[in-house]
């Protein structure tokens, strides 16, 4: 369908297209407009987020030709003699530019003997040479390297930032995707600017009809089929059994989710998202207008069907909680923060667990106190 990968497509191309990262942007401007250039430079951060990006627009910005800019992968090129060509090249002066930029990624890769190859670049640099090493892995990067270099970590991407993202470049595509679709890429994302828009990509790809013809109109479903995530009515069940406490319920929900193969970290990130929009409603019911509208830093819109359905859920959950001397005649209400804290246990156990589901069925039965 497209000749360009979304992602190349909607690059950044200068530093007002770069989002969620104004930290940084604002201080690589200001050296641009000042004329402190630094010799080296880290950037830290997860995949898919503008590292690269970011360098490639500092370069231009600083105004280094194609000519003059230089990116390596230090995956593929990661020994010595690979450092030793890059620095007998570093000293030969720029095509047509003041500078010459070398762009190492994944810089993390080098060899032991290649980072002492390259230290003694960094100590004593050509004047006419700027080097902006990338890493996912700031912890494997030498601390004489850093040192040496200005640091600048970048963010994960917001679920709000990139869920605005994917709505903007649909449209641009000719696309239209509901709200809680595009709020699901996002989430399936994880962060990765690059990642949603591969994800989102896929969807454009083969968004058709029950006859093959291509759709326009794309809604949550539609994604959930496309991409394999949990069915909203899997995380709806869960939650409900919360509410009503009603624990063989829940386990058979699990057991469902599981034998569908799902990922269970993402089935109970999403569960998460919307416990936590249950228990905003409850304690926060002014904040309403700001959930349907995706406004006050939510993780985004909420459909009026997820919304109808969790004002149902917390006006059904009993008022008070239980003290010691109030008797078997009140419930608990189960839309508390404890309980939500539970689940986020839950979440960062998941990766440990030999049986994905375990840490999910556990935290089922601390909440509903069935242990």
């Amino acid at each position: 369908m497209h000749d360009l990968a979304l992602y190349r497509k909607y690059r950044p191309q200068s530093f007002k297209e770069v989002v969620g990262q104004d930290h940084i942007v604002k201080v690589l401007e200001s050296s641009v407009e000042t004329n402190k250039v630094s010799h080296a430079y880290l950037f830290v951060g997860s995949r898919g987020i503008g590292k690269t990006s970011v360098a490639r627009i500092f370069a231009k910005e600083i105004g280094v030709s194609v000519n003059d800019l230089y990116e390596i992968d230090a995956a593929s090129n990661r020994g010595i003699e690979d450092i030793r060509e890059l620095r007998d090249g570093a000293r030969v002066l720029p095509f047509d530019s003041k500078y010459k930029v070398y762009i190492i990624d994944e810089v993390h890769m080098l060899s032991k003997d290649a980072w002492g190859a390259l230290l003694k670049t960094l100590e004593e640099p050509p004047k006419h040479v700027i080097f902006i090493l990338a890493t996912t892995e700031v912890h494997k990067v030498p601390e004489t390297i850093v040192s040496r270099c200005q640091v600048f970590t970048f963010r994960k991407a917001s679920e709000l930032i990139s869920k605005k993202m994917i709505l903007e470049i649909s449209e641009k595509e000719g696309f239209v995707l509901d709200s809680s679709g595009a709020e699901l890429i996002a989430i399936l994302g994880d962060g990765s600017f690059r990642d949603a828009l591969g994800i989102l990509q896929k969807v454009l790809n083969f968004s058709v009809d029950a006859k093959g013809k291509k759709v326009k109109k794309i809604n949550r479903e539609d994604i959930e089929k496309i991409t394999g995530a949990p069915k909203t009515i899997l995380v709806n069940d869960f939650i409900t059994s919360i509410a009503k406490k009603d624990l063989e319920n829940g386990i058979l929900t699990i057991k469902k989710a599981a034998s569908e193969n799902l990922d269970m970290k993402l089935y109970l990130k999403l569960i998460i998202e919307k416990f936590r929009m249950a228990i905003i409603l409850r304690y926060a019911p002014k904040l309403l207008k700001d959930l349907s509208a995706g406004r006050a830093g939510m993780a985004g819109d909420l459909g009026e069907e997820d919304l109808e359905f969790l004002k149902n859920l917390v006006k059904e959950d009993p008022e008070q909680k239980p003290s010691a001397s109030d008797g078997a005649g009140k419930k608990a209400h189960m839309f508390t923060s404890s309980s939500l804290g539970v689940l986020l246990e839950a979440y960062s156990d998941i990766d440990k667990a030999f049986i994905s589901e375990l840490p999910l069925e556990l935290a089922l039965v601390k909440i509903l106190s069935k242990d």
